[in-house]
């Protein structure tokens, strides 16, 4: 049965007693190098609490505000609910052809999932039953590319961790098919669910990864998602995330990615709906001649909140990275931009671009934009910018001339600015998917 937080006390007390009540079998059931994590994550939780708007980092996003509802923790082994293959039908993407994981509230569901056969040594599977039947890559990567010591969630995140996707792709192997890993909530009851990724690609191997999040559930839930990635040197990782939960849903997701020489990390996040949604990405590229690329798009409407902040930091030579994040703002929406690319002393000739874009549709929707340049290298090449406008009367008068009505005008236009980042999707399926979505949404603007 779920486990019920206790309303009497602070936020960050009832976690910390639902730790101490459940921390012998029920959590520290795992494989040893999860478990030996899991004091230590609660001990600095501890210490530095739930972030408030106090901290720079999260001046504009009040996530405690949402984190002190009723929730319950989803700690028992036992399928919660059941969720049959019609109940996901709409979450899925026409005709893509994918290894496919199915989590329901933070845990596998074999009997929704079909990972298909698989190129000689690849693993598609739970984190749980990896640290079971893989033990020696979990000891090797988990917890070694997201650092809990400055940020409270992923302390939380690393203190709960129940489940989540593992993908292991060994040296010089190619998965051909991506592999599509589906979130679901499905609750009567407020829920609070800690998944955790693991990716790992090893050098020369290639791998495309795309999460949707999805809701079937009315309830208030809050979805605390941490995901780490590491790709060896000459590999290449794209990963794609689609949140869509709804108005109930908020989600904390963090990613932290390390990529070696030569190699390429490619994420894109397109966020669609949520209540709070706020994305922390952290990408590191440690080995010369790496590519690192972060692309986002967020369709705001109601009173929809996103917040993505992002982090490249370059510890090595020889390297480019390139962000682009894209918001469209309709009613009372808000999204916040804060990206910051960091230049290491000995990190030179550094490429580094970082571009945030948004269209404010209403008076009463909000925007908040941050880029970011920390540069201790003199060899480099690296350049920020940041605009947030209204649709050009101009350009819209002028297509208005040549026969189209204003909304069609509008929804032109609105398309063709959201087209910069869904164009960089490389799966033809999931990207016709994403046109007919976004399309979807811009007819209701």
């Amino acid at each position: 049965m779920p486990i019920v937080l206790d309303q009497s006390v602070q936020p960050e007390d009832r976690f910390i007693s639902a730790f101490e009540v459940n921390k012998g079998e029920t959590l520290n059931g795992q494989n040893a190098s999860i478990a030996r994590q899991r004091q230590d994550a609660i001990d600095r939780f501890a210490e530095l609490g739930i972030p408030t708007n106090d901290l720079e980092a999260w001046k504009y996003t009040n996530i405690a505000k949402v984190l002190d509802r009723p929730y319950a923790l989803q700690l028992a082994p036992e399928r919660p609910t059941v969720v049959v293959a019609d109940d996901i039908e709409p979450f899925l993407v026409d005709g893509l052809d994918a290894h496919q994981l199915v989590f329901v509230n933070g845990r596998l569901d074999p009997t929704l999932s079909d990972v298909g056969a698989l190129p000689k040594g690849v693993i598609v599977t739970s984190l749980e039953r990896a640290g079971k039947e893989h033990p020696q890559l979990i000891e090797a990567h988990y917890g070694e590319y997201a650092d809990f010591d400055d940020d409270a969630l992923t302390a939380l995140n690393t203190a709960f961790v129940q489940d989540g996707p593992f993908v292991y792709v060994p040296s010089g192997t190619v998965v051909e098919k991506p592999i599509f890993v589906l979130h679901v909530t499905a609750t009567e009851d407020d829920l609070m669910v800690q998944p955790r990724n693991l990716f790992v690609v090893e050098d020369g191997g290639v791998a495309k990864i795309v999460e949707a999040q999805h809701a079937l559930s009315t309830a208030h839930t809050f979805t605390n998602h941490v995901i780490e990635a590491f790709v060896g040197a000459n590999g290449n990782l794209d990963h794609y995330v689609i949140q869509d939960e709804g108005d109930q849903a908020s989600r904390v997701q963090a990613l932290y990615g390390e990529h070696r020489s030569d190699s390429v990390l490619d994420t894109h996040t397109v966020t669609l709906s949520g209540e709070v949604v706020r994305n922390n990405l952290e990408i590191t590229p440690n080995g010369t001649h790496c590519e690192s690329h972060l692309f986002g798009l967020y369709l705001g409407k109601d009173e929809m909140h996103v917040d993505n902040h992002t982090l490249v930091d370059h510890v090595q030579p020889d390297c480019f990275s390139n962000e682009l994040y894209k918001h469209v703002l309709n009613d009372a929406s808000t999204g916040v931009f804060n990206g910051k690319v960091f230049v290491r002393r000995d990190s030179q000739r550094i490429n580094a671009y970082q571009s945030n874009k948004s269209i404010v549709l209403t008076d009463e929707a909000n925007i908040y934009t941050k880029p970011e340049l920390e540069i201790y290298a003199d060899d480099v090449q690296c350049s920020h910018g940041a605009t947030t406008g209204q649709l050009d009367d101009e350009a819209i008068f002028y297509l208005r001339s040549r026969g189209l009505s204003e909304q069609r005008a509008r929804i032109l236009m609105l398309r063709a600015f959201a087209g910069d980042v869904l164009d960089e999707v490389a799966i033809d399926a999931l990207r016709e998917y994403l046109d007919a979505r976004v399309a979807d949404r811009f007819e209701s603007y």
